[in-house]
């Protein structure tokens, strides 16, 4: 039977259930290009009104995944394990977690994204540092997995083309906030990589895309059960976003901050627990460790004896970085020219946080792209931010700042000022809101 995309895009306008066979067919023809990119967008238009069922979910999510190269690991002799987050301030766990699990026994081929908006990316944070390189050859990246255990890289040009297509398209026709869609986005870019395992981090809270507990119970539950109707064990763990996860926020600040978490310089105390336990439910889901008090312990070895410090090192190494990038990242690390602590106007309890205008306040710094073709200052930032609960005073600031000059250092204080609200002495956000499994 002839294929027509305009009957595809006329079935799911009306509200009807599409086959597995007629989304494979319109996302081959989109990779193709029999499929044009308004018929594209009249598709995610009607997907964004009538939605898709779970079995529409994993096709679609199949039909990107498959519209290009599907990495094999087949031949290393350990678990494919791989961890992703739907985005917040502060939120530089990935540089901990990958040489976590490589130290316990997985391998970790982790194919991270930019910045989004006021969200800091990995890959943003890994140019920070000279020489290390985010998209290497296919023959470079599995030497590096297969010897150091892990490798954080970015997208390559022929792994789920498809998403490419439909996400520039999504972007510009007000059809990104749809669950069916974001779904089939990022779980195409994982499942690609040819995971066994698949970790989420979905957050919830001021600094998240999903601000409210039933939008992120919702994303949750969806990708978790359509990665695992496509074969790949995958959980999720809801967490909180209503403040800077690390103390750090900005590309080369968020390194710094993680390699000192890494050699037990300096831990967050609400970051540690986040990573500790996305580790642990990895370590389950990969076959490793299924007793999570065990899988916890083991994490925190990996953390205690260096053994993940070293695996970190390794990987910077072998993708061009310095090879004693651990010991001397203050050496590499570039380093703002203004660098001094932001007050609060009276002594007073933070009582809330605005995360988002935390993050918004390093895309004023520099830190954060405007428009997508925007070059970074990696130095920018703010390290030393206080958490809710903390009372300041003349010597206790919000927040040391990292500036590339004087405007820019002044309305970065300011929007971080106005983030923090307070009042009676509060406590912090519950850290974890819950856990979705299959």
């Amino acid at each position: 039977m002839v294929f027509l995309p305009q009957e595809v895009i006329a079935k799911k306008r009306d509200g009807e259930r599409l086959s597995s066979e007629e989304i494979t067919a319109f996302i081959a023809g989109l990779t193709n290009g029999e499929v044009k990119p308004e018929q594209a967008a009249a598709f995610a238009m009607a997907v964004y009104f009538q939605n898709m069922e779970l079995d529409e979910r994993i096709a679609l999510t199949e039909a990107m995944r498959d519209s290009g190269d599907v990495l094999d690991w087949s031949d290393f002799d350990g678990p494919i394990l791989d961890k992703h987050s739907t985005g917040g301030v502060g939120d530089n766990v990935s540089l901990m977690l990958a040489p976590i699990w490589a130290a316990v026994g997985a391998y970790v081929p982790m194919i991270s994204g930019r910045g989004l908006g006021h969200t800091g990316g990995t890959l943003d944070k890994f140019d920070a540092i000279p020489g290390y390189t985010t998209s290497p050859d296919n023959e470079l990246f599995r030497k590096v997995v297969r010897e150091t255990g892990c490798a954080i890289i970015g997208q390559t040009a022929n792994l789920a083309p498809a998403d490419k297509i439909m996400y520039g398209i999504r972007d510009v026709t007000a059809t990104v906030e749809n669950v069916s869609l974001i779904t089939s986005s990022i779980l195409s870019k994982k499942l690609a990589a040819g995971l066994d395992a698949l970790v989420l981090d979905v957050k919830v809270g001021t600094g998240a895309f999903m601000r409210t507990a039933g939008d992120a119970d919702e994303l949750a539950k969806s990708l978790v059960n359509v990665a695992n109707g496509a074969g790949v064990k995958t959980s999720a763990l809801i967490t909180d976003m209503n403040e800077p996860l690390a103390s750090a926020a900005g590309n080369a600040v968020e390194v710094r901050n993680a390699v000192r978490f890494l050699t037990g310089a300096h831990q967050d105390k609400r970051l540690l627990s986040v990573t500790i336990e996305l580790a642990a439910l990895g370590l389950g889901l990969a076959g490793i460790e299924s007793d999570m008090v065990i899988a916890r312990q083991k994490c925190q070895t990996a953390l205690d004896n260096g053994a993940a410090a070293e695996r970190f090192g390794k990987m910077v190494s072998m993708l061009g970085g310095p090879t004693d990038f651990v010991e001397n990242h203050d050496t590499y690390l570039p380093v703002a020219p203004i660098i001094r602590d932001v007050f609060a106007d009276r002594e007073a309890n933070i009582s809330g946080v605005d995360a988002k205008g935390v993050g918004m306040a390093v895309v004023v710094l520099g830190g954060g792209r405007k428009t997508p073709g925007d070059q970074l200052d990696y130095a920018v930032g703010f390290d030393r931010i206080t958490p809710i609960g903390t009372k300041l005073d003349a010597n206790t600031p919000i927040a040391r700042i990292h500036a590339a000059d004087e405007d820019s250092a002044s309305e970065a204080a300011n929007r971080l000022r106005k983030a923090y609200q307070f009042g009676e002495v509060g406590a912090s956000s519950e850290l974890f809101h819950g856990l979705i499994t299959n």
